[in-house]
């Protein structure tokens, strides 16, 4: 696919908003509210099972059916195996949406190494894997790029999520400077950075209902998905959703770093059930 936006035939390419971890949770209600207004879809997850019955699901209410992509993000070459599939199917990204990833809560010396590895392939490498895949098409559109990370981002560090954490403040800094980079060639790129949200990220991440953390405001997946894509396409650099999470990245430049990290220590700890 040329970045001209037309394939090797010269026939015009079709504009896809390319959207990965779509299977579910953010991932999915990003999918429902960028077709609400509009946009062509392409989406990618592992499950096909899941992601062609939200393509059934879109293409029922009378838009276009989006282009299903069976592809594991961890596993190297994947972003040349996506843009080979959307060549074959005459489609070009002029929107990316980086939400694939997932965490482990734990500590990292008692976590499996190999899992901890995976985070970092999926979460970090693989965003920029994508990224740099699809910047020039993007360009040439004079497109938008959505990278979620999350208000994990802006923390020192998390203790009990430490890989994941990390992970996450990769993506905030990584989307900032792509952000000033691509500016001047007309390329929105913005961080999606929620709190506590209701999906079937917890469960995979072994937070459970014995955690402080759960006692925070929680928001829906609709509702991250809707402040993400009111705030890309608003041109805004960061996307925090809900007053509470504004209100505490807002406090954290006055508090001490060690009194954050014990805060966070505490919060992803177990509680004790008492005999």
């Amino acid at each position: 696919m040329s970045e001209t936006g037309l394939t090797q035939d010269g026939q015009e390419a079709r504009r896809v908003t390319l959207i990965t971890g779509a299977s579910g949770g953010i991932g999915a209600d990003l999918a429902r509210v960028f077709a609400r207004h509009g946009h062509d879809l392409a989406l990618v997850a592992r499950s096909r099972a899941k992601l062609e019955a939200l393509a059934d699901e879109i293409a029922s209410s009378g838009r276009p059916r989006p282009l299903v992509l069976v592809f594991d993000l961890v596993e190297q070459g994947a972003a040349t195996q996506i843009a080979a599939a959307l060549e074959a199917a005459g489609a070009t990204p002029e929107i990316l949406v980086n939400n694939a990833g997932f965490g482990l809560a734990g500590e990292a010396a008692g976590l499996d190494a190999a899992e901890q590895l995976a985070i970092v392939d999926l979460n970090l490498r693989a965003v920029v894997e994508i990224t740099l895949c699809f910047l020039p098409s993007i360009r040439s559109a004079r497109g938008k790029i959505l990278n979620v990370a999350s208000i994990a981002a802006y923390f020192p560090g998390g203790p009990g999520m430490a890989t994941y954490y990390a992970s996450k403040s990769f993506v905030l800094s990584f989307s900032l400077a792509l952000s000033q980079e691509m500016h001047s060639q007309g390329v929105t790129v913005s961080a999606l950075c929620p709190g506590y949200t209701k999906t079937d990220f917890q469960a995979r991440a072994g937070i459970g209902a014995d955690m402080d953390l759960g006692r925070f405001p929680v928001s829906t997946a609709m509702e991250v998905a809707e402040a993400g894509y009111a705030g890309l396409i608003a041109g805004r650099r960061e996307i925090v959703p809900g007053f509470f999470n504004k209100l505490s990245i807002s406090l954290l430049p006055f508090l001490p770093k060690a009194l954050i990290l014990t805060i966070i220590s505490r919060l992803q700890q177990k509680r004790a059930r008492l005999p």
